[in-house]
């Protein structure tokens, strides 16, 4: 079983986009479409690896710009949870708000997922999702505990958390989904987030001035 993971960082927020390939089948997973489909799929093609199925942490803008572009460029599946339709529809609005123009409209959503935990599966690719709210009423995580790697979305950060002043977000509750559904993973865990460098669980946990009482 070999895993590769590669990561991308574009558009306006400097979003991490992520490819998981599977190195035996070729087949691919990419977490969160942020921008610019060409890019991501490119990346793709320079491994020898097929698109199969593309995830969204949570539908704001700079995770899904490119989402109906390599959709339509790869035939891939796009999964999302069920609360991020109603970000997803406001995607072309939600360009007036952050840079005053409209955005590309979003991919229509193959499959949603739920607040219940399940394992998504492509070659030996095996993700749990983990819901995780707080930063968005929809967000996700994704887990791959054989490999003790956590793409965390916007949920936590290297030394911070996910922004709480947007629609649907709550300090409250991002601090539980962090405390209770992230850190118990273990320490060793490496968290790939959705914004700036890696980092592991254990570090956050113990330095992250967020969450160090």
């Amino acid at each position: 079983m070999a895993i590769e993971i590669r990561g991308l960082t574009l558009g306006l927020a400097q979003t991490n986009s992520y490819l998981i390939g599977d190195t035996e089948t070729n087949e691919a997973v990419l977490i969160d479409p942020v921008d610019r489909a060409d890019v991501l799929k490119a990346r793709a093609d320079e491994a020898g690896w097929t698109i199969k199925l593309i995830l969204a942490t949570h539908g704001h803008f700079d995770h899904v710009l490119a989402s109906k572009a390599l959709k339509a460029a790869t035939d891939a599946p796009f999964y999302i949870h069920y609360k991020g339709v109603e970000w997803l529809k406001q995607l072309p609005e939600q360009g007036l708000m952050f840079t005053g123009e409209l955005f590309p409209e979003a991919a229509e959503p193959d499959r949603l997922l739920t607040d219940e935990p399940e394992t998504i599966e492509v070659g030996s690719i095996k993700l749990e999702t983990i819901y995780t709210p707080g930063h968005s009423a929809d967000h996700l995580s994704f887990f791959m505990p054989e490999h003790d790697v956590l793409f965390g979305g916007d949920a936590l950060f290297y030394g911070s958390i996910g922004r709480t002043d947007l629609p649907g977000a709550d300090a409250q509750t991002l601090i539980k989904s962090i405390k209770e559904k992230m850190l118990p993973l273990g320490d060793e865990v490496r968290l790939l987030a959705g914004h700036m460098q890696p980092t592991t669980l254990g570090h956050e946990r113990k330095t992250n001035p967020f969450l160090v009482d």
